[in-house]
């Protein structure tokens, strides 16, 4: 048999690993590769940002703006005090989806605190760059959304969420999902809306305990904050517990 003709391992067989027959190794993948990384890195927990990618800082005036500097300011004073805590490891690393307008600004503030930040992509039809404030050791993509899902979540003590559309709607209730039914310990973690007056606008949660379609506890798993000094000591008292 010469070397043309030589049969190829199957780790190295691209047709095979790119099959639907592949998919639990490709699914596998994405758990053990990022798991690989974060451990190199040792990051023991992250803050998880969200919020609207279609945020821009240079449009004036935009409802979104402000948004958007507010969350470079939290995102750079946590990641301030977070680093002088100098714990074994890295705490409250800045996490987002890696994509621009909200995720951007926490990754921005991160970087101008010289901190390390986290952006976990997601492969599109329609492709989202990642911004350039993530750390390059640090930058994830991935093709599963479930398996991204997971990553933002899994090592996360506090969620803080901007005004957003689909997306963050869908990370928020997820989120809010896994706490009401214990499949994530409400201690665990601390869920942040920020932008009282946007979530009361977008999310009429009293309507939705009037209508018993949740308790009156569900409504004490989250707070509410509207100012990055007022969110940054509220996540400063409740992180620091974690330690």
């Amino acid at each position: 048999m010469n070397k043309k003709d030589s049969a190829i391992k199957a780790y190295k067989n691209l047709e095979f690993l790119k099959s639907p027959d592949a998919r639990t190794l490709r699914i596998l993948s994405e758990y053990l590769e990022p798991l690989s990384r974060l451990n190199k890195s040792k990051v023991n927990n992250t803050v998880f940002f969200v919020g609207s990618s279609m945020a821009d800082p240079d449009e004036k005036d935009a409802p979104l703006t402000k948004y958007y500097w507010e969350a470079e300011e939290l995102a750079y004073n946590l990641t301030k005090w977070a680093i002088k805590l100098k714990p074994k490891g890295k705490n409250f690393v800045i996490c987002t989806g890696g994509g621009s307008g909200i995720m951007e600004a926490a990754n921005r503030g991160a970087s101008r605190a010289d901190g390390k930040s986290i952006g976990m992509n997601i492969s599109l039809p329609m492709q989202q760059f990642l911004n350039p404030y993530v750390s390059p050791e640090l930058s994830f993509i991935f093709h599963y959304f479930f398996m991204r899902k997971f990553w933002l979540i899994y090592k996360a003590k506090a969620f803080v969420a901007f005004p957003g559309g689909y997306g963050t709607l869908d990370e928020v209730f997820e989120i809010l999902t896994l706490i009401q039914t214990n499949k994530i310990n409400k201690d665990h973690v601390v869920i942040l809306l920020y932008g009282e007056d946007y979530w009361r606008k977008i999310i009429n949660f009293e309507a939705i305990l009037k209508h018993k379609c949740i308790s009156p506890e569900d409504l004490k798993l989250f707070s509410f904050c509207s100012d990055p000094k007022e969110a940054l000591s509220f996540l400063k008292e409740k992180l620091i517990k974690f330690l």
